[in-house]
């Protein structure tokens, strides 16, 4: 389940409301396997004059049943902004190691390009060098071929035994 909280809490008070819905998660015969807090981040949309909202992960077991009644009981709370519950397979603690290094990886990877923009001015410099290279090449094929054609066209022309 990803959850967010609206901005006019402070962050202790969202910490807070993150363990109570943890609490009512157990109440409902959950048992929480895995909790991530992603602190403060700007909503992609305003959501109730809301830009910005506390993020919180939280995996869970529980029987389908109870779904229905912690969608029903998030969405009566008026301290969580938005929620979405959803169904994943279970992941071991290993798979979920490997997942989190790999995303690291790419967060990494894309704030290094962000940061180093000559580097990614070289590939796309690299990258308009290969096609101008690519278009001289054709360019220079295609008026081989036009001359070749010429030729073949005066030969033709010039030759008496088609008259």
């Amino acid at each position: 389940m990803l959850f967010i909280i609206p901005n006019h809490y402070t962050e202790d008070e969202a910490k807070e409301i993150i363990n109570k819905t943890e609490k009512l998660l157990k109440k409902n015969n959950s048992d929480i396997v895995y909790r991530e807090y992603w602190g403060k981040k700007k909503l992609a949309y305003s959501i109730n004059q809301n830009h910005y909202g506390y993020y919180g992960l939280c995996e869970f077991n529980t029987e389908k049943i109870n779904i229905r009644e912690l969608n029903r009981l998030l969405g009566l709370s008026k301290e969580i902004l938005r929620h979405q519950i959803v169904t994943i397979p279970a992941l071991s603690d290993e798979e979920r190691a490997r997942l989190k290094e790999r995303q690291e990886d790419v967060a990494n990877k894309t704030k290094k390009e962000k940061s180093n923009p000559k580097e990614k001015l070289d590939k796309e410099t690299d990258k308009k060098e290969v096609k101008d290279r690519k278009e001289t090449d054709s360019k220079t094929k295609q008026k081989t071929d036009l001359k070749d054609l010429d030729e073949k066209l005066a030969g033709i022309i010039n030759a008496k035994d088609l008259v």
